[in-house]
């Protein structure tokens, strides 16, 4: 193994170019870029610090092995495209990261393209003393329409043909206004640092596999092996990825159908991902729930889920679309655990006719969704209902809910669970879809969604104060669980709560002006009619009202059990 070490301007110069050496490419068995911007900008604060950004490790090959570009201009709706930066596969010499593609992605965009339509800049005039985790060197995207001083694009310090007096002289006349001493030396020192840390020779050390001058060194399976030891050790990677690693090594349109299934499934504002679609593929195909590597190492594993992914993504499909379609789910939050959704899977990949006949989905659902059935460590639990359907050949609440009771999981709804699914929790809003029917969960922009709010806001009940009976000092009655509780939550539009909204407007203020507008808002949101309920220091009175009304409707609707 060599130990290279390069200025990161020239590093990036290798990036998606033939001309340098090969070349430096991302094999397709990376992971899509997932840095956010601050964690892009505490990279070139770092490397502005001097402080270490790790070392990268490459392999340098001339395999026909898939790879694809790095993207210069990222958006995030590339996550589940970027089939379409694959390159041709050949056998010329090419250089793939292994290790590092966070870090050169975010420098390739912020010295060579764009994050999300805007460029980085630099604020100039930044770098005053900070604390060794906050950021010294400010740093963001911006557009470039217009002028940003003391923010200067980030690349024209990198890239600029003048010489460094005349980049210090140019951004000092585009300051539009009279610049201090003190502003000045702080210009001329970073032009300085960033010059010296972005060309000096060993800012970025690399390890490079050589395959071409060791052939036997490093056989691709063992550049595999190496990826995912490179990998596993820290948060870069979660466990999917490296198993997607394994099975799109051979199989040339993984990446792609997975993208396409994925933005398929997710159109309707779910986020399923890899993972999920992953541990499908393994029970679909009788390998079990558990994520291990070395069902993914078997070839007939692979081949198997490749010759099969048109059955299997349409059984995902169908049954996301039916959930949807036919039950109480009609958005992401509805559904805590994605896994609830597996034994559905299995019967529409494996037993369709009884598939056609399934029954009472929302019972299930609802059911194990608000009691957690499948949260926590599933798979054992998983494996055993796939064992019982292969039995009967059949999905029925009754035979589902056995097996989940053998596995020591309670299925039982009763007032103190009910009563905990406040402002904040995973299950409140599998209440409100079952509640609010008449509310669109799925509106063109995910900003649109409806949202939780308190009926007495929690502003105004932070000032009701009690003493203390221990010090006699005053402090707040109500604590941060009894301000959130369910009964002190609703559901609001977008439209109602958005712009002069709700916010700190006492409910009966609130109550007052809706019913004017509409006279069954009461009715809509479960509200005790009794006017005198909604003052401020009425709050517990109100509590036990409206309680006492949604236990009648619970009841009715089955969440809680009849009396």
């Amino acid at each position: 193994m060599k130990n290279r070490m390069l200025p990161i301007r020239k590093v990036v110069g290798f990036l998606n170019n033939k001309e340098e050496d090969g070349g430096f490419w991302l094999p397709n068995i990376q992971r899509p870029f997932v840095w956010s911007e601050e964690q892009i900008y505490r990279l070139y604060d770092s490397i502005l610090r001097e402080y270490p950004i790790s070392t990268l490790l490459v392999w340098k090959t001339t395999s026909m092995i898939k790879h694809r570009k790095f993207i210069d201009n990222w958006k995030k709706d590339m996550l589940n495209k970027l089939s379409l930066y694959n390159v041709m596969p050949s056998n010329s010499k090419k250089v793939l990261v292994l290790d590092g593609q966070q870090r050169l992605q975010s420098l390739y965009i912020g010295l060579s393209g764009s994050f999300e339509g805007r460029e980085l800049y630099f604020n100039i005039l930044s770098g005053d003393i900070a604390a060794p985790d906050d950021i010294k060197y400010k740093f963001k995207f911006l557009l470039t329409s217009a002028s940003h001083f003391p923010w200067v694009k980030f690349k024209d310090l990198i890239y600029s043909k003048e010489t460094v007096g005349k980049i210090k002289k140019e951004i000092e006349k585009n300051a539009g206004r009279i610049l201090t001493d003190e502003e000045k030396e702080k210009i001329s020192d970073h032009v300085d640092l960033v010059t010296r840390t972005f060309t000096r020779d060993d800012t970025i050390t690399y390890q490079e596999l050589d395959s071409i001058d060791s052939p036997n060194l490093y056989k691709e399976d063992d550049v595999v092996e190496v990826f995912i030891r490179a990998n596993s050790g820290g948060t870069r990677l979660g466990k999917s990825d490296l198993l997607f690693s394994l099975l799109s090594a051979n199989w040339e349109e993984a990446d792609q159908n997975m993208g396409e299934l994925l933005e398929t499934i997710n159109a309707n504002g779910f986020a399923f991902e890899r993972d999920f679609v992953l541990k499908v593929c393994l029970v679909l195909l009788g390998e079990g729930a558990k994520y291990e590597v070395h069902k993914f190492r078997k070839n007939d594993v692979r081949e198997n889920i490749e010759n099969s992914w048109s059955d299997i993504s349409n059984a995902i499909k169908d049954v996301i679309d039916f959930v949807r379609e036919k039950t109480f789910i009609r958005c992401d939050k509805t559904l805590p655990s994605y896994l609830v959704l597996i034994p559905l899977i299995y019967v529409r990949y494996h037993y369709k006719s009884s598939w056609k006949q399934l029954k009472d989905v929302d019972t299930y659902l609802l059911r194990c969704l608000l009691t957690g059935a499948f949260s926590g460590q599933s798979d054992n639990m998983l494996d055993a209902m796939i064992n019982k359907l292969d039995e009967t050949k059949a999905f029925n609440n009754k035979t589902a809910f056995s097996v989940i009771r053998a596995q020591g999981r309670t299925l039982e709804m009763d007032e103190e669970r009910l009563w905990q699914m406040g402002y904040g929790s995973d299950t409140i809003h599998i209440l409100f879809n079952l509640w609010y029917k008449s509310f669109n969960y799925t509106p063109a922009y995910e900003g649109n969604l409806p949202q939780v709010d308190h009926i007495f806001p929690q502003s105004l009940l932070k000032k009701v104060k009690v003493p203390n009976p221990k010090t006699g000092r005053n402090i707040e009655k109500y604590s941060a669980a009894e301000r959130n509780q369910l009964a002190n939550c609703m559901l609001l539009s977008r439209e109602e709560n958005g712009a002069g909204g709700k916010g700190n407007t006492p409910p009966d203020e609130w109550f007052s002006q809706k019913l004017s507008e509409n006279p069954e808002y009461l009715n809509i949101h479960l509200i005790p009619k009794d006017n005198t309920l909604w003052s401020i220091d009425r709050y517990d009175d109100f509590i036990i009202a409206r309680k006492e009304i949604m236990q009648r409707y619970f009841r009715k609707i089955k969440v809680l059990p009849a009396l």
